[in-house]
């Protein structure tokens, strides 16, 4: 409490309002904590003692991990499911995901570095697969089924894989993840590809299929170019692109190639029918 002069010289009283536990019963201070996102929970856990006790509440981080990674079985203190839970990611190749006996806060804390180190894997196996900017399609989809058991969620994939810095190869695996594996809403993807400023990156799909028979004569070999930036992928009149390299090279289709650069040489540099 102090005073204060206006400008005829009255004096009036004010007071600096802070957020204290007087100020709120606990049910209504966990519903402001519960709508925070993780650096704004942070930043409030740190004003003061109350605060930082209610921010480190299990129940917080437990709501957190389990909107940020839907894809994982967080079952909490289930010992059946947590055992299966662990199998199944020693089998992957993965650590444990087992909630730890130190709360949902640590256990948070723990899996978001490990999924920087999943999505750093998978950058790396894209980089030594790709030739010349161009990935063959058996490389994508080995990259895309490797993508699918980190069991990474949208945050994780914007946060490490739609990102500038990465080329569109790895763009364009992350987005295709987010719609096939996730089931994220195509708008949502658009406004994430917006939001990290690569959704005018250009990438060029080029495939070669089988010429059809004529009058008992069969034609050359056709191929076929689509080029196109990141944010049309997500409209109708583009699902061909994505159809196309999803199904890979089989049956009519000779090969399929995914490049970041349309005059990229790894077209010619390598066999026609090495992805059959």
């Amino acid at each position: 409490m102090g005073t204060k002069n206006d400008d005829e010289g009255k004096t009036f009283h004010t007071s600096t309002w802070t957020l204290e536990d007087r100020h709120f019963p606990n049910d209504v201070a966990l519903r402001i904590v519960s709508m925070l996102k993780v650096p704004d929970l942070c930043a409030l856990g740190s004003s003061s003692v109350f605060w930082r006790q209610l921010c480190a509440s299990d129940f917080i981080w437990a709501s957190l991990a389990k909107k940020r990674w839907p894809c994982l079985d967080l079952c909490g203190n289930n010992e059946e499911k947590n055992l299966n839970m662990s199998q199944n990611a020693e089998s992957s190749g993965y650590s444990k995901l087992a909630v730890p006996s130190q709360g949902w806060r640590a256990f948070y804390i723990k899996l978001h570095a490990e999924m920087a180190e999943r999505a750093h894997s998978l950058v790396e196996l894209v980089k030594q697969s790709a030739r010349y900017e161009s990935l063959e399609v058996g490389d994508y989809q080995r990259a895309m089924e490797h993508l699918s058991k980190t069991k990474m969620g949208f945050k994780d994939v914007q946060l490490y894989l739609l990102t500038a810095k990465h080329s569109v190869l790895v763009n364009l695996i992350g987005l295709h993840y987010c719609l096939a594996c996730l089931g994220i809403q195509s708008e949502y993807v658009k406004e994430a590809l917006a939001k990290n400023r690569i959704a005018d990156k250009h990438i060029c799909l080029r495939w070669w299929s089988l010429g059809q028979w004529v009058n008992g004569f069969r034609r050359g070999d056709e191929m076929h170019v689509c080029i196109a930036p990141l944010s049309k992928l997500l409209e109708p009149k583009q699902e061909q692109f994505l159809y196309v390299i999803q199904r890979g090279a089989i049956h009519e289709v000779l090969r399929v190639q995914i490049s970041a650069d349309f005059r990229s040489s790894a077209w010619v540099a390598r066999d026609m029918h090495s992805q059959r």
